[in-house]
């Protein structure tokens, strides 16, 4: 008997029970779509972290693990989501290609983590890492290699052969401490250990470059190539059956049919907006203040994992728009450590965007034993905003940025400066969308007990 079923398809054509076979290929082509739709937002951590290793050997063009420093904007212009005031020294290694790794650090306060490609924190580095600011070597080994006889070193073991090391330095005089303290950082091959590279942090300089994850099929191609690269996880099985008929598999070059093209351009479009929609609503937290829209930046927690079940959309949610997580940046410690909240609405619930004028007043005494500050992004690359004046952040470290009588600092974001107080303000462009990260450098009491709130952005003339 033939009949036919009304879906979110369509009309499905079955007959006694069976789908036709133009249903059939609706269907399976459904199926495909939706699971690389969910693919996309799962490859996000390891699709960031390879762009980024993909500029270091394609841009930067520095030997594997080696360090390159971004201390100007113009450097961080390709990281997502960077702070504009404290110089980065990072690097992506490949430990298949090297063998177990050395990373030196000097005494000096910073901040930083060492990560697998998935971006999960293996270790803290500075502040609340093994060394505590205090200097020392950090050897790391990849999956399946023999840990060597180090005494003296922190040694740690990557689930991933790429593995990731960042620090960023925190101390008021970044000069002097880039200076001081950049010349001092080395990282060589554990077999080169007699007689280390001699040029070790390369400056990136002002090229072009992001790690931001591709559009379109570039997407998918890096994701394949990360995926060949990796050992699989018990947790990822599914995901990679679900790759499978799409033409991504381990073990296996990226060629895919035209049928899987199609559905892999239309699936990149998508999972991106998708992303987008679970980035900016973060539906699996409620804000951070209850009077106002502001929202933990990491729902997500340094191993990904809770209890019963991996997280999935916290994960993506995070690092659609950013890159590197570690303890220190989710501290619940007063203070040490850091703490970000996340903002892409004003108070009436309308989106952040360049044609309008806002302003935040930060209420005095904001909980940051060492500083605060306000930075902004652009919706589109999720990377600083591109202005006339230079000027991205307003800080509590920037001597000229101008507070009221009772302690509170007003900053204005929008197309036109407030007379009088430009350095209180960041320029937007009509038309372009935007998004703020709020920054608490060595958060106080007050920042978890909540006694202090952080209002929402205010509409203004």
């Amino acid at each position: 008997m033939e009949t036919s079923i009304n879906t979110r398809l369509g009309k499905i054509e079955v007959d006694s029970g069976y789908p036709s076979q133009e249903s059939i290929a609706k269907l399976l082509d459904e199926m495909d779509y939706q699971r690389a739709c969910q693919a996309y937002i799962w490859g996000l951590p390891i699709v960031g972290l390879a762009a980024w290793q993909k500029a270091q050997r394609e841009v930067f063009k520095v030997r594997d693990g080696q360090l390159v420093s971004f201390v100007g904007f113009e450097e961080k212009l390709g990281i997502m989501t960077p702070n504009f005031g404290t110089p980065y020294i990072c690097c992506v290694g490949d430990l298949e290609k090297s063998g177990p790794l050395v990373y030196e650090i000097p005494k000096g306060l910073m901040a930083g983590m060492v990560m697998d490609s998935w971006q999960r924190s293996l270790s803290d580095v500075g502040v609340i890492g093994p060394d505590k600011c205090q200097g020392g070597k950090y050897l790391f080994v990849g999956p399946g290699q023999e840990a060597p006889q180090a005494e003296g070193y922190f040694i740690i073991r990557s689930t991933t052969y790429s593995v990731f090391f960042g620090v960023r330095l925190l101390d008021a005089d970044s000069e002097r401490a880039s200076r001081e303290l950049i010349p001092q950082m080395r990282t060589y091959s554990w077999s080169e250990r007699e007689n280390p590279p001699k040029e070790q942090v390369v400056p990136a300089g002002n090229v072009k470059w992001s790690q931001t994850p591709p559009t379109g099929m570039a997407y998918w191609e890096i994701l394949s190539s990360a995926l060949n690269k990796e050992p699989v996880e018990e947790r990822d099985r599914f995901f990679m059956a679900m790759l499978k008929p799409l033409g991504i598999e381990k073990g296996k070059p990226f060629q895919p049919a035209a049928r899987q093209q199609k559905i892999l351009a239309d699936a990149a479009v998508t999972g991106e907006l998708m992303a987008k929609a679970n980035t900016y609503t973060k539906r699996f937290e409620d804000p951070y203040w209850p009077s106002a829209r502001w929202k933990d930046l990491f729902a997500v927690n340094t191993t990904q994992r809770e209890p019963n079940f991996e997280q999935l959309d916290e994960r993506g949610s995070y690092f659609y728009e950013g890159v590197a997580i570690s303890e220190a940046m989710r501290s619940t410690t007063p203070g040490f450590g850091q703490r970000y909240m996340g903002a892409y609405q004003d108070k009436d619930g309308g989106w952040l965007t360049g044609g309008n004028n806002y302003r935040l007043r930060v209420p005095a005494n904001p909980p940051a034993k060492q500083f605060w500050s306000v930075t902004i992004y652009d919706e589109k690359n999720r990377q600083m905003l591109i202005n006339e004046t230079n000027r991205f952040d307003v800080s509590s470290r920037n001597p000229d940025v101008v507070k009221n009588a009772d302690g509170s600092t007003d900053v204005y974001v929008g197309p036109a400066a407030p007379q009088g107080l430009e350095n209180n303000w960041i320029q937007t462009k009509p038309g372009e969308g935007w998004f703020v990260l709020f920054r608490f450098y060595g958060p106080t009491e007050k920042m978890f007990d909540k006694s202090w709130v952080l209002p929402d952005f205010e509409k203004v003339k």
